[in-house]
């Protein structure tokens, strides 16, 4: 068996163990009642790319009842594809309707009130997950519009004239490259703005797309008196008036000083004029944003001292819902967008990869990979080659044999951001790999694959990725477990491969939409540390009970083959070859 050479680890297994047994003793020294009031229930939504979704917890942390809303089908007078707009006119312009996002909070607050499974005056706390980078410009005179709403009518016939554009760019975006650059230059350099803020700059984040905004729409730059993020923009409707920007969703807009945590002067320069004024204050992830404006204590009979809890970015509340509070373990996120994330103590600029604070601790951070093209390529490849249908994609995945023979296959139907290359699908087939050694390995590009190669090439490809890029970041490798969460973590065929390329056994929570859950878990923390008059570990809520409630995880995928595993550890050292051949030649 071939032994993987592994990076230098984020963090160290001693400060793991060490950061583990200090959260234990806090929790067992402080003898403190941790418990919630037993009657209480705690609301987390999550306002992702295709949907609204809603999860209620009841004070033993357990799920009482749950809701949707799909913009495209429940919503299809906005006339959306995949929750968004793509511009035609501009390449790469991805933006949203906030107008959307606005009637959809209409409409699954009326569901679960129609519902009456629950009683809403029992709701202490209410926080969410919001797409991250996305960000949303108030007109001058919104915050009256805010502040004085009228529970007789739907949110939606407010809101019309409170927004200086009436869509959101958001973070499948790619057209912000040259103010990506310039803001980089500003501060000297991709890596030193990386070492402020946390990331280089990316087209998706917010401090380039506002920039862009100013450059290319001064009015309505100007006609801006706040700009908020997808997550405070929705706090703010739910408390009525503008809700601050929490430190773990800020840190990803290339603005915020990752280590004092205040707006950047440095970044904030590089990017428009005035733009201070226009973000308002920061605050922490568990912090209290307000109470339950008035309008949703009248037409929904919400308790008028519900909490709202800072709301933050939908992969942050996926790190709170899949319970990831010690170094070693790993998140796959696999949804409109896949991500792979962790936790470490210490913040170390890179080129690649993204790094938060994290949203349930004060001390560690959270680090990050996206890739773009996640279930809607997934979806396009099903389509072309699986009749449109998960069961045969499924069949056509498991008739493959693992290492797909040796064909690989770079699939990007959006502009792609790890790594960043342009729309296009790229198949190679690999001859000579014997699975100890790239030593008289070569490739060639190809035009297809027959429909079961295909699938595989897809699923392996996407993985291969995840674990060449995951070690290049320094994340732990092999990772102690990986918790899956999002819609194909459903899928076994494809949690089997996870397995076997990253060489470690895959978990699943109760629920694929962690993002709503760990939303509804930080209402119900928010809540506590507010309680305690202070911040309180988010674990000792769950110490030694943690099965017993909605965030335990069950085993579903081994790495029992390490002949199989120690052969992809040598395929990725070819993925990521040809990889940054496609880059050179191709990337952005």
């Amino acid at each position: 068996m071939i032994k993987r050479k592994k990076p230098k680890p984020i963090i160290s297994s001693s400060t793991s163990r060490n950061l583990r047994l200090l959260l234990g003793l806090f929790c067992l020294i402080s003898m403190e009642d941790f418990s919630l009031p037993q009657d209480a229930l705690f609301l987390g939504f999550d306002s992702s790319t295709q949907s609204l979704k809603a999860t209620v917890l009841d004070s033993n942390l357990c799920i009482l009842t749950s809701e949707i809303v799909n913009f495209d089908s429940e919503l299809p007078h906005y006339k959306t594809k995949d929750g968004v707009y793509r511009d035609s006119s501009i390449n790469g312009r991805i933006v949203s309707p906030m107008l959307m996002w606005v009637e959809a909070l209409d409409l699954i607050l009326q569901r679960l009130h129609d519902s009456k499974k629950f009683d809403f005056k029992k709701i202490a706390a209410v926080s969410g997950s919001g797409q991250q980078h996305g960000s949303v410009y108030w007109k001058k005179g919104s915050s009256d519009i805010l502040s004085s709403l009228d529970p007789k009518k739907p949110l939606v016939e407010q809101f019309g004239q409170a927004f200086s554009t009436k869509e959101s760019p958001i973070w499948m975006d790619c057209s912000t490259t040259a103010q990506c650059r310039a803001i980089e230059n500003a501060v000297g350099g991709p890596l030193e703005l990386s070492k402020l803020t946390g990331s280089r700059a990316y087209e998706r984040f917010t401090g380039p797309q506002i920039r862009r905004i100013f450059e290319t729409q001064p009015e309505v730059y100007n006609d801006t008196e706040r700009i908020s993020l997808v997550s405070s923009f929705v706090a703010s409707i739910l408390i009525g008036k503008y809700a601050c920007i929490d430190h773990t969703d800020g840190a990803g807009m290339n603005l915020m000083d990752i280590k004092k945590r205040v707006w950047s002067k440095q970044a904030l320069e590089a990017t428009a004029p005035d733009l201070e004024e226009k973000l308002g204050k920061l605050a922490p992830a568990y912090a209290v944003a307000g109470l339950i404006a008035p309008y949703f204590v009248q037409r929904f009979q919400f308790n008028k001292e519900c909490l709202v809890i800072q709301w933050s970015g939908d992969n942050p509340n996926s790190l709170a819902g899949l319970t990831i509070n010690t170094p070693g373990d790993l998140a796959i996120s696999l949804g409109t967008s896949d991500t792979v994330f962790g936790i470490t103590m210490d913040h170390k600029p890179s080129l690649e990869g993204n790094v938060f604070p994290n949203p349930v601790d004060t001390e560690s951070y959270m680090v990050m990979l996206v890739y773009k093209n996640g279930s809607l390529t997934r979806e396009d490849i099903r389509d072309r080659c699986a009749d449109k249908s998960w069961d045969v994609f499924n069949q056509y995945l498991k008739q493959s044999p693992p290492l797909n023979g040796g064909k690989l296959g770079f699939y990007y139907k959006d502009h792609e951001i790890l790594p960043p290359l342009p729309m296009g699908y790229h198949r190679y087939t690999v001859e000579n790999f014997k699975g100890n050694t790239l030593d008289g390995v070569i490739e060639h590009e190809v035009k297809e694959f027959d429909p079961s190669s295909e699938i595989r090439a897809l699923i392996e490809g996407q993985f291969l990725s995840m674990r060449g890029h995951a070690e290049r970041f320094g994340m732990p490798s092999p990772p102690k477990r990986i918790i899956a969460t999002g819609g194909a973590s459903a899928n076994h065929s494809i949690l089997n491969s996870i397995a076997s390329i990253f060489g470690c056994n895959v978990y699943t929570v109760q629920r694929p939409d962690s993002a709503s859950l760990g939303a509804a878990l930080r209402a119900a923390h928010g809540w506590l540390c507010k309680s305690k008059g202070g911040f309180v570990p988010i674990s000792c809520m769950y110490k030694d009970k943690l099965q017993n409630t909605a965030f335990g995880c069950k085993l579903v995928a081994t790495a029992e083959d390490d002949k199989l595993v120690a052969k992809y550890a040598v395929l990725v050292k070819k993925r990521m070859e040809i990889e940054n051949r496609l880059v050179q030649k191709l990337g952005r």
